[in-house]
């Protein structure tokens, strides 16, 4: 496990030399002073018109284009704004210890790449909204909230981890209920 970890410490302390240098190479030697001009009104009304339109689409349809996919979902009346949030039915894998944890250095390499792009490819397919690892040392290693109808897929899903797979990671999933649109702050 210290290996593993001093592997990723180093793949971090990497990519953050890589991405300075490069930050160095965009950088011009000569810096100027940034002026922030203020905005008149015939800019602000050009720019408004140049924007693209974004129609909100509404609780009702995205409630039922939810429900015809077979989601769970329900609204509610949110009584401070008078708004309608839709809340809709995720699915949270805890990433536990799992019976297996013998591999050797490189096979942990191995499956440490391999699981990080199944977690890519289901964050690219739609089926994953967030993933992340704990920050301590526990025998919960890491989340994933699955964006799926049923339970049933969002197991399936999280048990083709390779690392599930190998037996170095065991899944406990929960259903859990979130505002549909909201974002993390």
């Amino acid at each position: 496990m210290e290996t593993l970890k001093r592997v990723l410490i180093l793949l971090v302390f990497i990519f953050g030399v890589v991405s300075c240098k490069e930050e160095a190479k965009s950088e011009s030697i000569k810096e100027e002073p940034i002026v922030i001009e203020p905005k008149d009104k015939v800019t602000e009304e050009a720019e408004e018109a140049e924007a693209p339109k974004v129609e909100k689409q509404s609780i009702a349809v995205l409630k039922g284009e939810l429900t015809a996919k077979g989601f769970k979902v329900f609204d509610y009346v949110n009584e401070k704004t008078k708004d309608t949030v839709l809340m809709q039915q995720y699915f949270m894998a805890f990433l536990k210890d799992g019976p297996i944890r013998n591999q050797n250095e490189e096979e942990v390499v191995i499956l440490q790449e391999e699981h990080l792009a199944h977690l890519g490819k289901m964050y690219d397919l739609g089926y994953a909204d967030i993933s992340g690892p704990f920050g301590d040392d526990g025998d919960i290693r890491g989340i994933t909230i699955y964006n799926v109808p049923t339970q049933k897929m969002a197991d399936s899903l999280a048990n083709s981890d390779p690392m599930v797979k190998a037996g170095r990671l065991i899944i406990e999933m929960h259903p859990w209920w979130a505002a549909k649109g909201y974002n993390l702050r």
